[in-house]
């Protein structure tokens, strides 16, 4: 599969993206590709550096009669989004990354491509690689850890880089050149439980949510897309408040920046009630499906046997957690009135997980406003506070602050006007980009951050449009060649 892939154009670039599927590369264990990011250097003799968080530099001279021009970071980050369907087997810290091309978009099997950002380091890489771009000095800069934490951002160090302009190749819309980018905090909870046997006269039932479409937690939380936390939450809720039920088990969703595509409950209910039981569940699919027929038609609600436990959680501690996951809120919560269609402040409850005497329930906030941010991450600890749970916030991570006079915004807008002959959008984005901690490391860097097409982002349905990256690759190397 991935030598069709090597035979599209750019050639380079995607001769680099096939080589870099095949390498795992999960957050927090990006060993292996920063390993193949070295050896690299080491081969074609460019100068390289590992900082003590892991972020590599790789260096190159300008080419000649490019020696006075200024240099320039490229910046991607290496670790991927792990999201896999639950059907297909796959291990994402020792196999490979299974490409296809479907029409013009490149998709990976069962699986996130990881072309967030494994085009931007492919695109990297070509350039590094080439003997004929026409550039200044470059600095290729390859952060860590930046889907989970955003860990190399946080702690690159002053002094690492020597330009004062960057291009954050981690956008996902050709076309669009992003000047700003909210700012986000975590908020977990742990919301302790006990157990009690299980009911004799009872039948174990195993509630499966799926066919969600999920998706990035900031660009994709205005599309009112399902989540499998709050449709299993909405469920047991009305169950619980309709039938005598013990809950047994609970799972939904993944990752703190992924809206949660699937999730399951096991319940254990009265052998009698049974019957009534399941035409409840069949009732609320066809109401949650007729409410999700435009933004989630595959979605589905089974029920079926599951193996019995011997306990189950204590009624009191079972409503505590599902009023919680109700009442907690989830997507947008406020739109920005000064840039239109512009999503400013939103939340997502990310997954809840079953810990040994505690459930574990992740979310994310983000917001271009600051005061929002907060206030946003507050309401969603009084939530879970209200229930009896401890709650924690991330350190968090601040946005990016637009600025419309941006010397390379305006030489990469001109640049885009000539050789596509439309204005790009200029926009901010309510995804977290590096660009505002770098900000706040490196305060005179100039940015901007643009990328070619990509959609279902940090879900299996996540894929690359293969036209988009030559114009990506194309106004990437009209930039480098005009830099002042």
């Amino acid at each position: 599969m991935t030598s069709t892939i090597q035979q599209l154009n750019p050639s380079k670039v995607f001769y680099f993206f096939a080589e870099i599927c095949k390498i795992p590369r999960p957050s927090k264990k990006e060993e292996r590709i920063a390993q193949y990011l070295i050896n690299f250097a080491k081969e074609r003799s460019l100068f390289y550096a590992v900082d003590k968080v892991g972020n590599v530099l790789i260096r190159k001279m300008a080419t000649k009669g490019f020696e006075q021009k200024s240099s320039v970071v490229l910046q991607s980050h290496i670790d991927m989004v792990c999201e896999k369907n639950s059907d297909y087997e796959h291990d994402f810290e020792t196999d490979p990354i299974l490409p296809y091309i479907d029409g013009d978009w490149i998709k990976a099997k069962g699986t996130t491509l990881g072309a967030d950002d494994g085009i931007g380091i492919a695109t990297q890489l070509a350039i590094l690689d080439s003997m004929n771009i026409e550039h200044g000095p470059i600095e290729c800069l390859f952060t860590v850890d930046e889907e989970t934490g955003l860990t190399g951002a946080f702690n690159l160090e002053p002094g690492f880089l020597n330009s004062k302009i960057l291009l954050n190749l981690d956008s996902e819309d050709e076309g669009q050149i992003y000047i700003g980018c909210a700012g986000g905090i975590d908020t977990v909870a742990h919301l302790n439980y006990s157990t009690l046997p299980i009911n004799p006269d009872t039948t174990s039932l195993k509630i499966i949510v799926g066919g969600l479409k999920g998706g990035h937690s900031g660009d994709d939380i205005n599309k009112g897309l399902g989540s499998s936390v709050k449709i299993l939450s909405r469920i047991l809720w009305v169950a619980m408040n309709q039938f005598t039920i013990q809950l047994v088990d609970i799972d939904a969703g993944n990752l703190r920046n992924a809206i949660a595509r699937e999730g399951w409950a096991i319940v254990a209910v009265n052998n009698d009630q049974v019957a009534t039981f399941s035409y409840l569940i069949d009732k609320m699919f066809t109401e949650i499906k007729n409410e999700l027929k435009i933004t989630d038609s595959d979605v589905f609600i089974t029920i079926e046997k599951a193996v019995s436990s011997s306990v189950a959680i204590k009624d009191d501690d079972a409503f505590k957690l599902v009023n919680a996951l109700s009442a907690c809120p989830h997507g947008v919560i406020a739109m920005s009135y000064e840039i239109d269609n512009f999503v400013e402040t939103s939340t997502n409850l990310a997954s809840v997980k079953k810990k040994d005497y505690y459930f574990e329930i992740t979310t994310s906030q983000r917001s271009s406003v600051e005061s929002a941010k907060k206030n946003i991450a507050s309401m969603v600890e009084a939530t879970f506070l209200l229930a009896g749970a401890t709650v924690h916030h991330s350190d968090g991570y601040p946005g990016w602050s637009p600025n419309a006079e941006s010397p390379i915004l305006k030489l990469a807008d001109s640049i885009y006007k000539e050789l596509f002959g439309i204005d790009p959008l200029v926009l901010a984005i309510h995804a977290g980009l590096e660009c505002g901690l770098i900000g706040e490391k490196y305060p005179e860097m100039d940015m901007i951050s643009f990328g070619p097409t990509m959609k279902g982002a940090h879900s299996p349905d996540e894929r690359l449009s293969i036209s988009s990256v030559l114009k990506f690759w194309d106004f990437t190397l009209e930039i480098l060649r005009r830099i002042p």
